[in-house]
């Protein structure tokens, strides 16, 4: 009998997956966290309506590198919350709670954010991994 072998998917099937994949959870999130169009559009780099409204169709679509590390940061702050309190409810909370410390210095995680730059996401994961005790 021959021997059977498993298709392997070609580059632009798995791209395509992962971006799927990707905003999924992204739009799963921020569902949880009750995110408004336009602190979704600045979370993804300042995108346009319309381009949200075709993400939010959850396409297999090959994402920009850009687009896939802001929500690798935000899937990590996610995780980070949901480590750090013992329900979903405080943890979804805790990202709209105003705080004074840095980086965020008189206005949430979420708006922090919401500001639109990687550097911005990039801070907030390295400030919630630090808290979790994952520096």
């Amino acid at each position: 009998m021959a021997q059977q072998h498993k298709r392997q998917p070609e580059a632009s099937e798995a791209e395509a997956l992962r971006g799927h994949v990707a905003l999924k959870g992204f739009f799963n999130i921020c569902r949880e966290w009750d995110c408004s169009q336009e602190e979704m559009m600045q979370m993804l780099g300042g995108i346009s309506r319309s381009t949200l409204a075709k993400y939010q169709k959850l396409p297999y679509i090959k994402l920009s590198r850009d687009t896939l590390e802001r929500i690798s940061y935000i899937l990590g702050i996610y995780k980070s919350l949901r480590v750090m309190y013992p329900t979903a409810e405080r943890a979804n909370r805790r990202i709209r709670l105003v705080t004074s410390e840095v980086p965020f210095s008189g206005t949430s995680p979420l708006d922090f954010m919401a500001r639109g730059s990687m550097k911005h996401l990039m801070q907030a994961r390295r400030y919630f991994d630090a808290k979790r005790g994952w520096a």
